[in-house]
Order: C-alpha cells, then structure tokens, then sequence
C-alpha cells in the first residue's frame, strides 16, 4: 500500500473515513478483497507471494494497514512487512499492545508505516521512529515516508478528501483515488529512486505498463463498528480488472 488518506473523527457517527491505493509490480502475484479461507473474519486483498496483505477489516471491526518507507539504502528484511496487519486482525490484542509487540522486532522488516484501530482509537508506528502514537482527531495523508510528509499527491488526495466529509460515501473517496493529475517536477520529492522513477510514483493513480496502482481501497467505519470495504482492481496501463464490496 503506497498511498493512504484518512479522516479520524472518534465523536461522529462514521468514526474512520479511509481512501487507499496498493500500488505494486503487475505481476506480482495476489487475490483481491475477500474473507480469507484460512482466517475466517478476516478481510482483505492478499499478497500470493508473501502471504500477507496491505489493508484488511476483520468482522468485529478492526482494521489494519500497511505501507512501506521508501529507501533504497535500506537492507531487506528477514521477515515480510504484509504480515504485520494479518496477526493483528488475527489477535486479540489491543492497538497499543500489538504496536508494543511489534517495536520490539521492528528489526527483522524493512522500513514501514503501520496504522491499526477500530470505531473508539485509531494508533500509528513508523519503524524509523520507532514510537506507537495515538492520533487525535484530525485528516491525515500517508505514503512511503512519514505520516503527513509534505508531497504533492497526498497533498491533493488529503485535499480531495476533506471535500468528501459534507457527504461521504465509497464512491467518492474511490474517485479521487483515480487522479492522476502529474505535480511539477521541482515540486517533487527526492527520494532517491531517480527522475524518472520520481515521476512515475508521483500520481496518486499510478499507471504503466509493469508497475502501478493494483487496488484502490475505500473504507467507512461506522461507530457501532459495522463497516463498508470497496476495493476495485487494475491490470497494467491501469486497465480496471473488477470491483468488489463488503459490508458487515
């Protein structure tokens, strides 16, 4: 998942508003949005090479998501980042506890972003920082640094999004998933991927012939933790592949 925007509102009846593009090599293998035969209650698109997932709801109410930190220096990890969401959608633990958990092996896995919660708290841990928080009220953007990174495209979907809270609903937080409006290029970040590759990651819809925006995600958490998960699937040139929808 490379590209989340969320508004957290704990005291409204739609707590957690959430728009999301998985982006990812075409052909990397993976399921779309589905309940897990191995994981019964659990929710998710699913990574078939490395088992795990970017963003999933398990059936109570909780929800998980990933992204990875862009670095190219950094080592690989030993472990995949895509289970991290999986165990706790699958635990019993609390946000906090988990994300205590999880600072304690943050080692074995390249660089990430975690976001977990339900309808009452909404937490997040960076691996770099290295330090669970719980967010207070607000709207948020997250991509492949830190949590409200100054780029261009979260910039514009977190835009877009505050738009959205007059009226939310799937469809809309879904269409401004699809821009794919190019920043300036001296606006860019520099990340050290290159140009070229700078250029092609600065959309928030993604599209190329090898690598690109898989899925894009909306998610509506009511307060009594009943939930709406939309997740539409796209094929290289971002060529739409299917829409799925789940309600619990």
């Amino acid at each position: 998942m490379c590209l989340i925007v969320f508004a957290w509102r704990p005291d409204q009846p739609q707590p957690l508003l959430l728009a999301a593009n998985r982006d990812e090599f075409y052909a990397r293998p993976s399921w779309p949005l589905r309940e897990w035969d191995d994981a019964p209650g659990l929710f998710a698109g699913r990574d078939l090479q490395a088992g795990g997932t970017w963003l999933g709801m398990s059936a109570d109410g909780r929800f998980a998501a990933l992204t990875n930190i862009r670095d190219p220096n950094q080592p690989a990890g030993r472990r995949s980042r895509g289970e991290l969401p999986v165990d706790f959608l699958r635990s019993a633990l609390t946000p906090p506890a988990y994300l205590r958990q999880v600072a304690g092996r943050a080692a074995e896995y390249a660089g990430f972003n975690l976001l977990l919660g339900d309808a009452r708290e909404l937490w997040y841990y960076n691996s770099q920082e290295d330090q669970p928080r719980t967010l207070p009220e607000g709207l948020y953007g997250l991509s492949n640094a830190g949590l409200d990174s100054p780029w261009p495209k979260l910039r514009r979907a977190r835009a877009a999004l505050e738009n959205c809270l007059d009226a939310p609903a799937s469809q809309r937080l879904l269409a401004l998933l699809a821009d794919s409006e190019r920043p300036p290029e001296h606006l860019l970040p520099d990340t050290g991927v290159g140009p070229a590759v700078e250029r092609l990651l600065s959309t928030v819809f993604i599209a190329s012939a090898n690598y690109g925006t898989r899925a894009s995600t909306a998610l509506i958490l009511n307060a009594d933790h009943s939930w709406e998960l939309v997740e539409r699937s796209f094929g290289p040139q971002g060529v739409p592949l299917g829409e799925v929808v789940i309600r619990r």
